[in-house]
């Protein structure tokens, strides 16, 4: 992939009639020949779609987007992005400028010019891949059809933004995740280094990314399933996004080929078109959420090649529209694994929980992904025996575990590293009991009380790190404190969101969600008192995030 010239759309001639105010309700059409955007929808509408910026009401965007499958899956495809490039186009804007301009700038032009010639390769093997394998692969037909919808949101975005952006920035916006790692893996430096050089350069930080819990109600009442997207703070511009993309497994006109997740609802960014956190309620009756798991080995970056890889945002996007379960779901995300965005991925399957009743085999699946390695099993009987399944950036599996180069971190900095002794593990482990509600373990997932709670004490000076909590605060870590590594220091980071939903909820594709870091046991987040402020951009943000959470309503 790439952002120069390689992404250009199959579908150039578009005609634009009217540019939606906010909030936007609009539609696009098709004659044949070119894309019209309307205000409102039409009666011929191919994709319509629904964006209302609640940012500064309770946080969130809201994005809906459906397409008619009257059409081609190509046609709906584009015109899907295209409704979501053109009615999300200021919160896009403003969410480039947090997280992607001056990108080159404090990376290195050197960097960006070597992860332009990598994706460019990599963009040319998968338009290689889909020119030979479209028709008869449904894995490389929805690859086309990614790459399409994504054309449509640049589209989009040129055809009403009012302020430009590079032809790259929509891709780039969409491949954050990928490239934190493509950043090691392109690095020579790196490449005969050793574990023990490795932890020593401390490149590797026990950055944290995401808490998650599946937890099993006294009495098998219930089963929830709850997210905490760790990220800077800059990233806050946040979406709740529902997609109806009623596509077919490799274009059959066959309406009993539609893909099983053909629906699906999830909390995201502007202008990408996977979570990035990531949480997803799905029409196949299943639940897919990940916490960053990391790779401080270097001599697995080898793996990461140009061809022959496809990246992990795109994989999950494949594995969540042709899955129909856990086991399903982990053979179609590890076909051609990128070795970059390395996470532990749970899927729980819905539709096998009866309340009152034993969890059954494949409830719970999950999976974890290194370069050159995906392993992979059905861990319900875990759920069952312990009624949780807590997930806090450590590897489950031994190998993977091993392999990461975990074994190195904890040689130097102890329990901190380890499965079963890190914070998170220990606090998960004694107030998953608490969990009784919906209001409990939403009082879980956003715990922090990092003063107070042995669990949350270090070898630092204060004692303690706000990182050792559910959702962390690192804001609140005192500048001048003295730390082992950075991660437990200050810095503009911590947990920015919650979500959850339950079987009920799940099933209708609705979940709960707050926007924020935690207020609960601290004081509410306020970019005017941060002395990170000035260097951070935040443009569209609220200065308070004292937001409530939210069960939204789709429209459709």
């Amino acid at each position: 992939m790439t952002g120069q010239g390689a992404c250009t759309s199959t579908f150039l001639a578009l005609l634009v009639l009217a540019i939606p105010a906010s909030p936007a309700l609009l539609s696009v059409s098709y004659d044949g020949t070119n894309f019209h955007l309307n205000d409102g929808i039409t009666k011929n509408w191919v994709a319509r779609g629904n964006f209302t910026d609640h940012t500064f009401e309770d946080g969130w965007g809201y994005l809906e987007v459906e397409t008619n499958p009257a059409y081609p899956d190509t046609i709906q495809a584009y015109a899907a992005g295209f409704a979501e490039g053109a009615s999300s186009q200021d919160m896009i804007y403003k969410s480039y400028r947090n997280t992607l301009e001056g990108f080159c700038e404090w990376k290195s032009q050197k960097f960006c010019d070597n992860l332009r010639e990598f994706l460019k390769k990599n963009m040319q093997w998968m338009k290689s891949m889909i020119a030979l394998k479209r028709q008869s692969c449904p894995v490389f037909y929805n690859i086309d059809l990614i790459l399409t919808q994504m054309n449509g949101v640049a589209d989009g975005y040129n055809k009403t933004g009012k302020f430009p952006i590079p032809d790259e920035a929509i891709l780039w916006m969409n491949l954050l995740g990928d490239i934190e790692d493509l950043e090691s893996a392109l690095d020579p430096s790196l490449s005969n280094m050793s574990i023990e050089d490795f932890v020593k350069s401390g490149r590797t930080l026990g950055d944290g990314h995401c808490s998650a819990l599946v937890k099993v109600l006294p009495g098998n009442t219930d089963l929830y399933v709850s997210h905490v997207t760790w990220n800077t703070y800059q990233s806050m511009l946040r979406v709740q996004k529902k997609y109806i993309l009623p596509f077919r497994r490799t274009g059959s006109s066959d309406p009993s080929d539609t893909i099983p997740g053909h629906t699906v609802a999830f909390s995201s960014y502007p202008g990408i078109l996977s979570s990035g956190d990531d949480f997803y309620v799905l029409s196949s009756g299943l639940t897919s959420l990940e916490t960053t798991i990391g790779n401080g080995n270097p001599a697995l970056w080898k793996n990461v090649t140009a061809t022959g890889e496809l990246m992990e945002w795109m994989r999950t996007i494949v594995a969540n529209r042709l899955a129909t379960d856990g086991k399903s779901w982990a053979k179609f995300f590890s076909m051609h694994n990128s070795g970059t965005y390395n996470n532990q991925w749970m899927v729980v399957d819905y539709k096998l929980f009866k309340p009152r009743k034993h969890i059954k085999p494949n409830t719970l699946w999950v999976l974890e992904q290194l370069p050159g390695i995906v392993l992979s099993g059905d861990q319900s009987h875990i759920l069952r025996s312990q009624s949780y399944w807590p997930s806090y950036n450590v590897p489950f599996y031994p190998e993977i575990f091993n392999m990461s180069g975990a074994p190195a971190m904890v040689k130097r900095y102890g329990d901190w590293f380890t499965y079963d002794k890190t914070p998170r593990a220990l606090i998960f482990k004694r107030d998953h009991v608490k969990v009784k509600n919906i209001r409990s373990m939403i009082k879980l997932m956003r715990y922090n009380d990092f003063q107070h709670d042995p669990l949350s004490r270090c070898n630092c000076t204060p004692p303690f790190s706000a990182e050792n909590a559910i959702s962390a605060r690192n804001d609140l870590n005192p500048k001048n404190g003295t730390y082992p590594f950075g991660a437990l220091g200050h810095r503009s980071h911590g947990g920015t969101d919650m979500k959850m939903t339950t079987s009920s909820m799940a099933s209708g594709l609705k979940f709960l969600a707050v926007n924020g870091p935690t207020y609960d046991q601290q004081p509410i987040f306020r970019w005017s008192e941060q002395d990170f402020a000035k260097d951070t951009p935040h443009y569209g943000h609220p200065d308070a995030w004292a937001f409530p959470v939210i069960g939204h309503k789709w429209v459709w």
